[in-house]
Protein backbone atom coordinates (compact mmCIF):
# COMPACT_ATOMS: atom_id res chain seq x y z
CA UNK A 1 0.00 0.00 0.00
CA UNK A 2 1.50 3.56 -0.58
CA UNK A 3 1.40 6.26 1.81
CA UNK A 4 -1.35 8.03 2.97
CA UNK A 5 -2.65 10.88 1.08
CA UNK A 6 -3.81 12.23 4.34
CA UNK A 7 -3.17 11.57 8.07
CA UNK A 8 -4.31 11.75 11.19
CA UNK A 9 -2.95 15.29 11.90
CA UNK A 10 -4.93 16.53 8.43
CA UNK A 11 -7.68 14.68 9.40
CA UNK A 12 -8.20 16.30 12.49
CA UNK A 13 -7.85 19.84 10.80
CA UNK A 14 -10.60 19.15 8.67
CA UNK A 15 -13.30 17.90 10.56
CA UNK A 16 -14.30 19.12 14.13
CA UNK A 17 -14.43 15.73 15.51
CA UNK A 18 -11.14 16.09 18.15
CA UNK A 19 -8.72 13.78 19.90
CA UNK A 20 -10.51 10.07 20.16
CA UNK A 21 -13.57 10.68 18.88
CA UNK A 22 -12.15 11.59 15.68
CA UNK A 23 -12.29 7.76 14.58
CA UNK A 24 -10.08 7.71 11.44
CA UNK A 25 -6.37 7.55 10.94
CA UNK A 26 -5.55 8.02 7.44
CA UNK A 27 -6.93 9.19 4.46
CA UNK A 28 -6.09 6.43 1.42
CA UNK A 29 -7.75 8.11 -1.35
CA UNK A 30 -10.26 10.39 -2.63
CA UNK A 31 -11.94 12.62 -5.11
CA UNK A 32 -14.87 14.42 -6.10
CA UNK A 33 -17.50 11.80 -5.57
CA UNK A 34 -15.95 8.86 -3.04
CA UNK A 35 -13.44 8.73 0.40
CA UNK A 36 -11.11 5.49 1.33
CA UNK A 37 -10.10 5.78 4.95
CA UNK A 38 -8.60 3.37 7.31
CA UNK A 39 -8.38 3.44 10.96
CA UNK A 40 -6.69 1.30 13.71
CA UNK A 41 -8.53 2.31 16.82
CA UNK A 42 -11.39 0.05 17.46
CA UNK A 43 -9.40 -2.22 19.83
CA UNK A 44 -8.55 -0.08 22.12
CA UNK A 45 -9.86 -0.04 25.29
CA UNK A 46 -10.37 3.97 25.74
CA UNK A 47 -12.86 3.84 22.66
CA UNK A 48 -14.91 6.69 23.29
CA UNK A 49 -17.75 4.39 21.88
CA UNK A 50 -17.41 1.41 23.87
CA UNK A 51 -20.41 0.29 25.73
CA UNK A 52 -20.01 -1.55 28.96
CA UNK A 53 -16.02 -2.73 27.95
CA UNK A 54 -17.45 -3.60 24.09
CA UNK A 55 -17.40 -1.63 21.13
CA UNK A 56 -20.71 -2.49 19.00
CA UNK A 57 -21.01 -2.64 15.65
CA UNK A 58 -23.66 0.62 15.54
CA UNK A 59 -20.81 2.25 15.73
CA UNK A 60 -19.61 1.35 12.54
CA UNK A 61 -22.41 4.23 11.53
CA UNK A 62 -20.38 6.60 13.30
CA UNK A 63 -17.31 5.28 10.98
CA UNK A 64 -19.73 5.88 8.19
CA UNK A 65 -20.86 9.37 8.99
CA UNK A 66 -16.92 10.29 10.09
CA UNK A 67 -15.86 9.31 6.34
CA UNK A 68 -19.06 11.88 4.95
CA UNK A 69 -17.51 15.09 7.20
CA UNK A 70 -13.88 14.03 6.06
CA UNK A 71 -14.75 13.99 2.29
CA UNK A 72 -16.63 16.69 3.02
CA UNK A 73 -13.74 18.74 4.50
CA UNK A 74 -11.41 17.29 1.57
CA UNK A 75 -13.71 18.73 -0.76
CA UNK A 76 -14.22 22.25 0.85
CA UNK A 77 -10.68 22.77 1.46
CA UNK A 78 -9.50 22.16 -2.53
CA UNK A 79 -12.02 24.78 -3.26
CA UNK A 80 -10.33 26.56 -0.90
CA UNK A 81 -12.86 27.06 1.74
CA UNK A 82 -14.05 25.41 5.49
CA UNK A 83 -17.22 23.05 5.03
CA UNK A 84 -20.06 23.99 6.46
CA UNK A 85 -21.25 22.04 9.74
CA UNK A 86 -23.67 19.44 9.50
CA UNK A 87 -26.23 17.37 11.59
CA UNK A 88 -26.79 13.67 10.62
CA UNK A 89 -30.45 13.09 10.26
CA UNK A 90 -30.83 9.84 9.11
CA UNK A 91 -29.45 6.21 8.67
CA UNK A 92 -31.15 4.03 5.74
CA UNK A 93 -30.34 0.50 5.06
CA UNK A 94 -27.97 -0.36 7.44
CA UNK A 95 -26.63 -3.64 7.18
CA UNK A 96 -24.51 -4.70 10.29
CA UNK A 97 -22.44 -8.24 9.73
CA UNK A 98 -20.82 -8.42 12.84
CA UNK A 99 -22.22 -7.82 16.99
CA UNK A 100 -18.88 -5.85 17.54
CA UNK A 101 -15.59 -4.08 16.75
CA UNK A 102 -13.18 -4.69 19.52
CA UNK A 103 -12.29 -8.44 18.69
CA UNK A 104 -11.19 -7.50 15.17
CA UNK A 105 -7.49 -7.39 15.02
CA UNK A 106 -6.27 -5.48 12.16
CA UNK A 107 -7.16 -1.97 10.77
CA UNK A 108 -11.20 -1.41 9.56
CA UNK A 109 -10.85 0.51 6.11
CA UNK A 110 -14.17 2.50 5.34
CA UNK A 111 -15.31 3.91 1.84
CA UNK A 112 -17.70 6.47 1.43
CA UNK A 113 -19.62 7.72 -2.09
CA UNK A 114 -21.35 10.87 -2.48
CA UNK A 115 -25.13 10.08 -3.93
CA UNK A 116 -26.86 13.82 -3.84
CA UNK A 117 -25.42 17.19 -2.67
CA UNK A 118 -27.75 20.29 -1.93
CA UNK A 119 -27.81 23.80 -0.26
CA UNK A 120 -29.26 21.88 2.63
CA UNK A 121 -28.61 18.11 3.02
CA UNK A 122 -26.35 15.34 1.10
CA UNK A 123 -26.49 12.03 1.33
CA UNK A 124 -23.61 9.25 1.33
CA UNK A 125 -23.89 5.42 0.73
CA UNK A 126 -20.86 4.10 3.06
CA UNK A 127 -19.20 0.65 3.67
CA UNK A 128 -16.82 -0.66 6.28
CA UNK A 129 -14.55 -3.22 6.17
CA UNK A 130 -12.12 -5.81 8.23
CA UNK A 131 -9.62 -7.52 6.10
CA UNK A 132 -11.86 -7.49 3.28
CA UNK A 133 -14.80 -8.17 4.84
CA UNK A 134 -18.05 -6.50 4.89
CA UNK A 135 -18.88 -5.13 8.53
CA UNK A 136 -21.46 -2.73 7.20
CA UNK A 137 -23.42 -1.35 5.05
CA UNK A 138 -26.18 1.48 4.59
CA UNK A 139 -26.63 4.83 3.73
CA UNK A 140 -26.27 8.31 5.73
CA UNK A 141 -28.24 12.15 5.13
CA UNK A 142 -26.94 14.95 6.92
CA UNK A 143 -28.61 18.21 7.44
CA UNK A 144 -26.51 20.80 6.54
CA UNK A 145 -26.07 24.18 8.71
CA UNK A 146 -25.42 27.80 7.30
CA UNK A 147 -21.96 28.53 7.92
CA UNK A 148 -20.34 32.51 7.16
CA UNK A 149 -17.04 30.85 6.70
CA UNK A 150 -18.26 28.07 4.13
CA UNK A 151 -16.66 29.69 0.58
CA UNK A 152 -17.38 26.26 -1.05
CA UNK A 153 -20.43 24.35 -1.94
CA UNK A 154 -21.84 22.50 1.10
CA UNK A 155 -20.27 20.07 2.40
CA UNK A 156 -20.40 18.52 5.50
CA UNK A 157 -18.09 17.60 8.52
CA UNK A 158 -20.42 15.44 11.46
Amino acid sequence: MSAAVLDRAGILALVPHQGPMCLWDEVLEWDAQRIRLRARNHTGAAHPLRVRGRLPAVALCEYGAQAMAVHGGLLASAQGGRAAAGVLVALRGIELAVARLDDLYGALDGEAELLAAGEASQQYAFRLLHEGRLLARGRATAKLLASPESTAPPVAPL
